[in-house]
C-alpha cells in the first residue's frame, strides 16, 4: 500500500507541476531545477514562473493534502465513525471566523494591518481561530473526569454554527473589496502558495503526521469500543488529546494559507479502507499521501478547466466530495 501511493503523489506531482495557464515541459522544469541548485539566476520566465510559483504551489498543496487526509483519518479513528470530518472540532470554521475578524473589524481599527491573504498577520489570525474554536470544543466536551465525544460532537456544532453567524456579520459590514478577500479565502485556493507560506506550513504538517503516526496502535484498540482499550492498557483519554491536538495543528496551518478546501478529509482515509483495511498502522501514512495526491491533482483540474482563470480549489474538492459522501451515508444506513 505504501508503495501505490508513494506512485500515485509522484503521479499527480508529475502531472499538476506542467499543467496550467502557463504550460511547462518536463525539460524546462529539470532546468530550472539544475539551475537553483547550482545557485544560478533564473535563465526566463519558465525558470521564473517554476521556480517561484508552480513548485511552491505543488508543494504546498502535497503539504495541505496530508494534513487535511491525515486529520480525517485521526478524527474518523477517534469518532469510529467513517462519516467523521476534520470541522467538527471547529478548527477550519475558527479560522474562517478569526480572518473574517481581521480582514473587515482589524483593518478598520489598526488600517496598517496587512490586507493580503497569505500575510502573515492574516496566516497567524487564522491558526490561532483555529485552535482557540478547537480548545473550546475540548472544553465544552469535559465531562466526568473525561471527554465525552458525544458532547464533542454537539460543541462543535454550536461552535460551527456560531462561526457561520460571526462571518454573515462580517459579511453584512464588509466593504467590497473586504467582501472580496473574504469570499476568495472562504472559497479555498493555491494561488497565494509561497515560500514563505511552506516555511509556516511544513513544520506543523510534520510535526502533526509524526504524533498522528504514534497513535495507530492505539486507534486500532479504540475501534472495539472504549472499555475493551482501557482493559488492554492504552490510556483513553491521553490518546484523545494528542489525536485531536495533531488534527487541530494540522488543520489550523494548512486552513490558515489556503482557506476552507473541505471533503478531503473524508475521501482519502475512505479510499485507503477500500483498498486497504481498517489498521491504522496503514491507513494514517496512506491518507496523508492520497490527500496530498488528491489535492495536487484537484488543484491541476482547477487551474485548467476555466484557463486562464482559477476555479476555487474548494469548490471543486465540494464538488468531488459530496457524492462520496451521499454514497458512504448511504452504505452507514444499517449502522447509524
Amino acid at each position: 500500500m505504501g508503495g501505490l501511493s508513494l506512485l500515485l503523489l509522484a503521479m499527480s506531482l508529475l502531472a499538476g507541476s506542467g499543467m496550467g495557464a502557463y504550460e511547462l515541459g518536463a525539460g524546462q522544469m529539470l532546468q530550472a531545477l539544475w539551475r537553483a541548485a547550482q545557485g544560478l539566476a533564473p535563465a526566463g520566465a519558465p525558470d521564473l514562473v517554476f521556480m517561484n510559483i508552480r513548485l511552491p504551489r505543488l508543494l504546498l498543496g502535497a503539504l495541505a493534502g496530508a494534513g487535511l487526509g491525515l486529520s480525517g483519518a485521526l478524527m474518523q479513528g477517534l469518532f469510529r465513525n467513517p462519516l467523521a470530518d476534520p470541522g467538527l472540532i471547529g478548527v477550519s470554521s475558527g479560522a474562517a471566523l478569526a480572518v473574517g475578524l481581521g480582514l473587515v473589524i482589524g483593518a478598520n481599527l489598526w488600517p496598517t494591518l496587512p490586507r493580503t491573504l497569505g500575510s502573515p498577520v492574516l496566516v497567524a489570525l487564522a491558526f490561532g481561530g483555529g485552535l482557540l474554536f478547537t480548545a473550546l470544543t475540548c472544553l465544552l466536551a469535559q465531562a466526568e473526569g473525561g471527554t465525552r465525544m458525544g458532547l464533542m460532537l454537539l460543541g462543535g456544532i454550536a461552535l460551527n454554527a456560531l462561526a457561520g453567524a460571526g462571518l454573515g456579520l462580517m459579511s453584512f459590514l464588509a466593504t467590497d473589496e473586504q467582501m472580496r478577500n473574504l469570499q476568495f479565502w472562504l472559497l479555498g485556493s493555491l494561488g497565494g502558495a509561497r515560500w514563505s507560506a511552506l516555511a509556516w506550513v511544513a513544520p506543523a504538517v510534520l510535526l502533526a503526521c509524526g504524533l498522528g503516526q504514534g497513535l495507530a496502535r492505539g486507534l486500532n484498540v479504540l475501534a472495539l469500543g472504549e472499555g475493551p482499550a482501557r482493559l488492554a492498557g492504552v490510556e483513553v483519554e491521553s490518546l484523545k488529546r494528542r489525536a485531536i491536538v495533531a488534527s487541530a495543528l494540522a488543520v489550523g496551518a494548512v486552513t490558515a494559507c489556503t482557506g476552507l478546501v473541505g471533503f478531503v478529509g473524508l475521501m482519502a482515509p475512505h479510499g485507503v479502507r477500500l483498498l486497504a483495511g481498517p489498521d491504522h498502522r496503514v491507513v494514517l501514512p496512506a491518507s496523508a499521501l492520497w490527500g496530498a495526491a488528491l489535492v495536487v491533482l484537484a488543484d491541476a483540474a482547477a487551474r485548467m478547466l476555466v484557463r486562464p482563470a482559477e476555479l476555487p480549489l474548494g469548490v471543486l474538492t465540494a464538488f468531488l466530495g459530496a457524492p462520496v459522501f451521499l454514497f458512504m451515508l448511504r452504505r452507514q444506513r444499517g449502522v447509524l
